[in-house]
C-alpha cells in the first residue's frame, strides 16, 4: 500500500526515536489509517551528501543473500532490508513477533529538529529525497487503548548478545571474550569515550538465563542504568530512558515522578509501583519466550568475528589482513582451514554471522494494557501480576532488525578488537598496584 503525505499532514508526526541510520516518528493524529502507527525515516550522513533512494548491494554483497531471491532482487536498499526481515528473520524469531511494515513517502525534519539529540544532528539529517519510508505498526500502544482511551504502558530493551563466544579462532590474548560479556567489555570502552557517564551493572546473561530471579536482577539493572538500552512508553509518549538512542541522558521522569504516572497503570500504593512494574517486565519476559528464540539465531555466530573475518576476505577476493598482521607461521597455523574451505561454506559463515548481529542489536519492545474483569475475549496473551493482584493484556514484537552489509566485516573486526584490547589495558592497570603490593614494592 502507498500513501502520499502532504505538507499539512507534517505537524500530526512527532519525534520518538533514533538510531544510526533511521529516524522513527510516532502519529498523534486522529486519521484511523494513521492511529497506532510509526513512520521509519532513513537518514543522510552530513559527511557523505544524500543521493535519493539508495541502490545496495555489490556482487559479493547479494552473493550472500543468493538463497532469497526476494533479497538479491531488491532495487533498493529500504526494500532489501524488508525482505530481509520478512524472509530471514520472521521464521527464526516468530512472524507473531515481528512486523515487516509498509513503504511510502515523506518527512517532517523541520518539526522534530528541536527535540533530536544534538550529537544527533551533527551526524545525520533527514534524507529529504528519499522516495521511500516505511508505515509500521506502533507495538508501545494497543489500538484498542488508543480508541477507548484506556491506559497503556510499555517497555523497549536492548537484550544485546546473550552468550559467551566458544569459537576456537578467538586469539589466545583475547580468551577474556570466553568469561566475560560483550556488553561488560563495550561499557568500558564506551566509559573511556566519555559516550556514558557510568559503567552498568546489566548483565544480557541474567537476562536470557531463564530463571525468574536472575531476569528481574537484569531487568532492575537496566531500569537503574538505562542508556539507550531500555526505555519506557506510557500511552505511546517516552516517560524514561535514552533519549533518540542516545548514550546517557534519561528522559521526562525519574524517582518519584516515574511513581506517580505508574498509577494510570499499576494499582499499588506509592512508593510500590516500580517495584511491581519491574516485577511485570520480569513475568513477561519469562513467559513470552521470545529472549529463547533470540539467542537461538544469536547463536548462529559460532566462528566469533575472528574467524568469520577470514571467510569475508575469502568472498570479497581480497587478502586476508588479520593473516597479515599476525605472520604468516601463526596464520598458517590457525587459520588456513578456514581459507581452503568450498566457496559456499565461506557465504554462510558469512552469512550466519551477519544474521546473528543483527538478533545481537536489535530490540524488544514489550506492552501491557490492564485487563477489565471478566473479558475474556481480549485476542492478546494474558499475565496476571501477584502483587497487585492484577491482570494485562501483553504483547511482544522484536524491532530495529535490520539487515547487517557485509562491507561492514571490517568495522566489525576493528570494533571487536578495540572492546577488547580497551578492556584487558583497563583490568591490567587497575589491579597494577596489587601486583606492586604483593611483591612488596610498596
Amino acid at each position: 500500500m502507498e500513501v502520499a503525505l502532504r505538507e499539512n499532514d507534517a505537524s500530526h508526526w512527532v519525534y520518538r526515536g533514533e538510531g544510526a541510520e533511521n529516524i522513527v516518528l510516532a502519529y498523534n493524529g486522529s486519521s484511523p489509517l494513521f492511529v497506532g502507527k510509526v513512520l521509519r525515516i532513513r537518514k543522510a550522513s552530513r559527511k557523505v551528501a544524500a543521493s535519493g533512494t539508495e541502490q545496495w548491494g555489490n556482487g559479493p554483497e547479494r552473493l550472500i543473500w543468493k538463497d532469497d531471491p526476494d533479497i538479491v532482487s531488491s532495487p533498493l536498499k529500504e526494500i532489501a532490508q524488508q525482505m530481509f526481515v520478512q524472509s530471514v528473520m520472521a521464521p527464526r524469531l516468530g512472524s507473531q513477533h515481528i512486523d515487516a511494515g509498509l513503504e511510502f513517502l515523506e518527512s517532517v525534519e523541520k518539526n522534530v529538529l528541536c527535540q533530536r539529540p544534538a550529537w544527533r544532528i551533527q551526524a545525520a539529517k533527514f534524507n529529504t529525497d528519499c522516495d521511500y519510508a516505511l508505515l509500521l505498526s506502533d507495538h508501545s500502544v494497543f489500538p484498542h487503548s488508543i480508541v477507548n482511551g484506556e491506559p497503556c504502558i510499555s517497555v523497549e530493551i536492548k537484550p544485546k548478545c546473550g552468550f559467551l563466544p566458544f569459537s576456537r579462532y578467538i586469539a589466545e590474548g583475547n580468551a577474556m571474550k570466553k568469561s566475560v560479556t560483550r556488553y561488560t567489555m563495550h561499557q568500558i570502552l564506551k566509559l573511556q569515550q566519555q559516550e556514558i557517564a557510568q559503567v552498568s551493572e546489566y548483565d544480557p546473561l541474567d537476562l536470557f538465563s531463564g530463571s525468574k530471579k536472575e531476569i528481574h536482577k537484569a531487568v532492575k539493572a537496566l531500569f537503574t542504568t538505562p542508556q539507550n538500552n531500555f526505555r519506557v512508553f506510557l500511552n505511546g509518549s517516552l516517560i524514561y530512558g535514552g533519549l533518540g538512542g542516545g548514550t546517557d541522558s534519561t528522559s521526562l521522569v525519574v524517582g518519584e515522578e516515574f511513581e506517580d504516572v505508574l498509577k494510570y497503570v499499576i494499582q499499588a500504593d506509592i512508593g510500590m509501583r516500580t517495584e511491581s512494574f519491574l516485577q511485570l517486565v520480569t513475568e513477561a519476559v519469562s513467559k513470552s519466550g521470545v529472549l529463547d528464540r533470540l539467542l537461538e539465531v544469536q547463536k548462529l555466530d559460532i566462528f566469533d568475528i575472528e574467524g568469520a573475518i577470514h571467510a569475508y576476505y575469502d568472498i570479497v577476493s581480497k587478502p586476508c589482513r588479520v593473516c597479515r598482521d599476525v605472520g604468516e607461521d601463526i596464520a598458517s597455523h590457525r587459520f588456513s582451514s578456514l581459507h581452503s574451505i568450498p566457496s559456499d561454506e565461506s557465504l554462510k559463515i558469512v552469512r550466519d554471522y551477519l544474521i546473528a548481529a543483527t538478533a545481537k542489536d536489535c530490540s524488544l519492545i514489550i506492552s501491557f494494557a490492564p485487563r477489565k474483569d471478566g473479558d475474556s475475549a481480549s485476542p492478546y496473551d494474558n499475565i496476571y501480576l501477584a502483587s497487585t493482584d492484577q491482570s494485562f493484556d501483553y504483547k511482544a514484537y522484536f524491532i530495529d532488525l535490520d539487515m547487517k552489509l557485509l562491507k561492514k566485516m571490517e568495522y566489525y573486526y576493528e570494533l571487536d578488537q578495540k572492546i577488547v584490547s580497551c578492556y584487558i589495558q583497563t583490568m591490567n592497570t587497575e589491579h597494577q598496584p596489587e601486583k606492586i603490593a604483593s611483591s612488596g614494592c610498596l
